[in-house]
């Protein structure tokens, strides 16, 4: 075979690996993805945490800790084996468990010996029961079930001196049937705390509401909160919180009239350093009748403090005792008021004060609050929340980190009342959920069941309209008139042009965008086009055009068989500004209309002469191709006898074993192929909310148009240059 004829050959499978390795270029460039390869058999990672100091990240596994560098993701992963002992995994078993994690530690005493310490009151028996925990100093406040069928639930002080380690009611009115969901402490002391407030650890979780009285449990989202320096009372309450209240979040959108009733994550924020009172709860929720619709609302700890503060909830019994009237309030912490009465602990409450405390633990008063965002078709199950700052008007800037149960990355800008999706990106298997999102300088780890990947949390790219760009001006970012596209400019940080007056500037720029000329298309019956549209976002594109045209959208372009019916006007718009705004941006404008009769003729048999010129070039090459193949495989043969004639079969060799396991490497070349070819397909945009994975970080447009059509329409951004550029985020 000529040299020639072995690179014409060998063209196809030039091109398939150029192209795997292309898209696996790229994904390692920008989002570093760990998974089997690094790992191995390490699997079911549950529990990030993160040392800032050192950048060091710890993995919870199934009977192993990993440690990595965050900085450093490419060097090799370190394990510590936290294997059970086997009179453990035997006493387990022998109790009707399979086997499970066990809660021993791995500090070890003088000796060498690791240090038992029961996980009681720490974690549950079983890992698939939901809890969560939160350490201030080395005293660890947990939620969790406490006894081995999960049916008993405990909030508790779990470390420290053992007559400081209280816990709640095992009362149905105090956890009912309760499924944690997170917990964070709120520091008051560390502040300007003239009131001498005490610190709050705050749990949130979905219960049984026992204040609905329906024929089946309603399950409500809830918020808990006590004290610090709670040590329970000295008669009534014992060992048990005297601080102990709760309420109802109530996440809902009354101009829909719908409400999201269960509580999926919370992240929490304090929006100023060093002031207590600036820190929200960023609320994950969906609904019992629809996983697949989500909502973000955010409560501040003021509300929470009000809600408190105000009467607790009474019972169905008539002869319910009523609140005591004057100071200390039920469930109130201890601060500088009651010290000066003489309630300097939570051993001196009044009895009667206590016993009303333990049976009136909900407040009346619900916390409540209006989603920033909802979305239909998607299921969140992990969010993170980046702070950009305030501007002028005192109103806040932040970008929603979202992880969906398909292993997606959702970011979400936030503008005062308005949200704008920004990407959505593919990082794990389909089957694989988002289960933990850290935030650290500046990138946003995502962790799975089985993987891990790094991806930027704040880039200039991401901002794809000019008032999104100009209005994350504190990022450094500028919007580039020319490019058409956001990027990292110093003069972006001049703080002498105010946001508002850079944003107006953007309105007439955008009503430019917005307004493309019509581009006039002579065709004739019969032929069949491809309109394109930029679509520079990935929310939803629509077409306007004739009634009874026939036509086919390949998102975001449209695809017109040309008929009589179908000539006149095709316009592209595109929803690009905030999700609570229904006002899409025009990105393409064309009409079609009749050629002359006698061009068309010509322009037909011109075409005509085309296609009969790639049939000819299509069968010749056919031809070329079996003979080129049928050489090789004549000299292949020639060559396996002579080597099969020199070398005698071994005993217990098969060629079906060989030919099956040459089958099996070409199928998963193939598969790997179809794998590798996500992110090329992904470079054609598609809608938001649909269920197929795109591959590409952002959204870059493909421009098509049938070669029969004269004066192909171009659009700032497309091409091959604007693909690089997109496919860079």
């Amino acid at each position: 075979m000529t040299s020639a004829g072995v690179m014409f050959a060998c063209l196809p499978v030039c091109c398939l690996l150029l192209g795997t390795f292309r898209a696996a270029t790229l994904s390692g460039l920008q989002y570093p993805v760990l998974s089997r390869r690094e790992f191995g058999a390490v699997a079911n990672f549950s529990t990030l945490l993160l040392d800032p100091a050192s950048g060091l990240l710890f993995l919870g596994a199934r009977d192993t800790i990993v440690a990595l560098d965050t900085n450093k993701l490419n060097e090799p992963v370190r394990t510590v084996v936290w294997d059970v002992p086997q009179e453990s995994r035997k006493t387990c078993m022998a109790k009707g468990k399979t086997e499970e994690i066990s809660s021993l530690t791995l500090r070890k005493d003088a000796d060498g010996h690791v240090i038992v310490e029961m996980g009681r009151k720490k974690v549950p028996f079983d890992p698939r029961k939901r809890h969560t925990a939160v350490m201030i100093g080395d005293v660890l406040y947990a939620a969790t079930s406490i006894n081995f069928r999960g049916t008993e639930f405990d909030i508790t002080r779990a470390t420290g001196p053992e007559q400081k380690q209280v816990r709640s009611e095992q009362k149905v009115h105090w956890l009912d049937e309760p499924d944690f969901v997170s917990s964070a402490a709120v520091a008051l002391s560390a502040d300007n705390n003239e009131t001498g407030e005490d610190d709050r650890i705050y749990f949130f979780f979905n219960e049984a509401a026992q204040e609905y009285n329906f024929y089946s449990k309603v399950r409500v989202p809830r918020v808990a909160r006590v004290c610090r320096s709670d040590v329970g009372g000295l008669r009534t309450l014992q060992q048990h919180w005297t601080t102990f209240l709760k309420a109802e979040l109530v996440c809902e959108d009354k101009v829909r009239h719908r409400r999201f009733d269960v509580l999926v994550d919370v992240f929490t924020l304090r929006h100023s350093p060093g002031e207590a009172g600036t820190t929200h709860f960023y609320g994950l929720f969906t609904t019992q009748w629809e996983p697949e619709r989500s909502a973000v609302c955010v409560f501040s700890v003021s509300d929470i403090v009000a809600a408190m503060n105000g009467p607790s909830r009474k019972g169905s019994d008539k002869s319910d005792a009523l609140a005591p009237a004057g100071l200390p309030r039920p469930g109130q912490c201890v601060n500088n008021a009651l010290k000066a009465h003489g309630f300097d602990s939570s051993l001196k409450m009044p009895d009667n004060l206590l016993a009303y405390v333990r049976n009136h633990p909900l407040v009346q008063q619900s916390v409540n609050a209006a989603p920033l965002l909802v979305r239909k078709g998607v299921a969140y199950t992990k969010l993170a929340v980046t702070l950009i700052g305030p501007r002028e008007g005192q109103r806040e800037e932040a970008l929603l980190h979202l992880g969906t149960d398909s292993g997606e990355l959702h970011q979400v800008a936030v503008l005062g009342e308005n949200t704008t999706l920004l990407r959505e990106i593919p990082l794990f298997e389909a089957t694989e959920p988002v289960n933990n999102i850290l935030l650290y300088q500046g990138w946003v780890v995502v962790g799975g069941p089985l993987s891990l990947a790094r991806i930027q949390a704040q880039e200039c790219a991401l901002f794809l309209s000019c008032e999104l760009c100009t209005r994350f001006r504190q990022l450094g970012c500028e919007w580039d008139v020319g490019k058409e596209g956001c990027v990292r400019s110093a003069a972006a940080l001049d703080h002498g042009v105010k946001t508002e007056e850079a944003v107006r500037k953007c309105d007439n720029q955008e009503a430019e965008r917005c307004s493309p000329p019509i581009k006039e298309l002579r065709v004739s019956l019969g032929l069949r086009v491809v309109l394109p549209c930029a679509q520079l976002s990935p929310r939803p594109c629509s077409w306007e055009h004739p009634r009874n045209s026939l036509t086919k959208q390949r998102h975001p372009d449209l695809e017109v068989t040309v008929t009589k019916d179908g000539l006149g006007s095709y316009i592209c718009a595109c929803q690009e500004g905030q999700m609570r705004e229904h006002a899409p941006c025009r990105r393409a404008a064309y009409h079609l209309t009749l050629e002359d009769p006698g061009t068309a003729g010509a322009l037909s048999g011109c075409t005509r002469h085309v296609v009969a010129f790639y049939v000819l070039v299509f069968f010749a090459g056919s031809l070329f191709g079996a003979m080129l193949f049928h050489f090789a495989s004549g000299r292949c043969e020639g060559m396996r006898r002579d080597s099969l004639d020199s070398a005698p079969l071994q005993p217990g060799s098969h060629l079906t074993d060989e030919r099956n396991g040459i089958a099996a490497a070409e199928a998963g070349r193939v598969r790997k192929r179809g794998n590798g070819g996500r992110l090329g397909d992904g470079l054609s945009a598609q809608p938001a909310g649909d269920k197929g994975r795109n591959a590409s970080a952002s959204y870059a447009n493909y421009s098509i148009l049938s070669a029969d059509v004269p004066d192909r329409p171009t659009t700032p951004g497309e091409g091959s240059e604007g693909g690089r550029a997109e496919s860079s985020d």
